[in-house]
């Protein structure tokens, strides 16, 4: 009987994963991990654990939460470009942390992908690494997955876990607010990652829109407009928290701004918001009208320009507001939280209508 198992040609290699390709990604990471890192790290890349240390707290709690980034890859891998989409998954993380007040420590990423080509996956983590700078966490390590026969060889898909504390008598939520708490709107830099698929449906798909053509609204090309960063909210909210009477923060992801404002108010209030106290940005204004998307589905699906909510005590309005200006980011009183009218079930409403939209 033949052995198989001698076969040369039988190999890891032939089966489609290249570990030595993996290596040289790992030694490419490297510089990436160590730009995006705190005092607490302990240990390096390329243990089978990361390690750190969590330091002194009277009563820590702590906080997880893993996300992707949805079909904005789509659009990544469309234009080869990869350097950003990183920053897009530390986003959407760390700022699903900061809404109960906890600080971003640490992050793992996940890269699954057909093939591995070193110098993609460090663009990838690149991203990520300056992500995590931006969010003042570190990368504390991550798994990059060759899946030949399941994925194609130019595509892949990125996950994270990122991983926070706060004090328990510090932790923010909807059991603080209260009813006339003023409401924060902090302006998105555009999509963001949510509603990449009726983005690409709308302009892509329905009317044939070339990614690298230049679009004289944006001032740029299409494919870049839709690859702008998710912006990092993370260390604006913590300044914000340590500075205001905060209630809670609100993260605009899927669902837009008011089904996620649903989630942080208390039954028997409301916040209402005032749509005439911004206008949406261009990408929005161009999804609309091309695609001729209805009103309500806009809202649902898109954050509309409004990333992030703070609900502040009232009386902490204006100094809120100075805070965000000297951080450089765009933020106006959006409306307040009232206390629900008779057989009024919603939570979170928006009322009037966008100027020159």
């Amino acid at each position: 009987m033949t052995n198989q198992n001698s076969d040369p040609a039988v190999s890891y290699a032939a089966a489609g994963v290249d570990i030595e390709a993996g290596d040289r990604a790992v030694e490419l990471l490297k510089d990436h991990a160590k730009r995006a890192t705190r005092p607490e790290v302990k240990g390096g890349i390329g243990g089978f654990a990361g390690l750190f240390a969590l330091g002194k707290y009277r009563e820590p709690l702590l906080a997880a939460g893993s996300d992707g980034v949805g079909t904005k890859l789509a659009v990544a891998q469309a234009m080869d470009r990869h350097d950003t989409i990183g920053i897009d998954l530390v986003a959407m993380c760390v700022d699903d942390l900061v809404v109960c007040g906890a600080e971003p420590l640490f992050l793992q990423d996940y890269i699954a992908t057909g093939k591995v080509v070193p110098e993609k996956i460090a663009d990838i983590v690149g991203g990520i690494a300056e992500g995590c700078v931006q969010a003042g966490c570190a990368l504390l390590g991550g798994e990059t997955a060759e899946h030949p026969g399941v994925m194609d060889p130019d595509d892949y898909d990125v996950s994270a876990t990122a991983v926070g504390v706060v004090e328990a008598d510090e932790l923010l939520g909807p059991d603080r607010v209260r009813e006339g708490d003023t409401i924060i709107a902090m302006a998105s830099s555009g999509l963001h990652s949510n509603g990449y698929s009726l983005a690409r449906h709308v302009l892509l798909e329905k009317a044939g829109l070339p990614l690298d053509g230049h679009i004289e609204e944006f001032d740029r090309t299409l494919g870049e407009e839709l690859l702008e960063p998710t912006r990092i909210y993370a260390r604006d909210c913590l300044e914000l928290a340590s500075e205001c009477e905060v209630r809670t923060f609100c993260h605009v992801t899927g669902g837009g701004l008011a089904g996620n404002m649903e989630r942080i108010i208390p039954e028997g209030l409301v916040a209402e918001m005032r749509r005439t106290t911004w206008t949406p940005g261009q990408i929005f204004r161009t999804i609309k009208t091309v695609g001729q998307v209805p009103d309500a589905e806009m809202e649902k699906t898109f954050n509309m320009g409004v990333g992030m909510v703070a609900v502040v005590a009232p009386e902490d309005r204006d100094r809120a507001l100075a805070i965000l200006t000297a951080r450089h980011v765009d933020a106006w009183v959006l409306g307040d939280v009232r206390a629900a009218g008779e057989g009024e079930t919603t939570r979170a409403t928006l009322v009037g209508e966008h100027p020159q939209y």
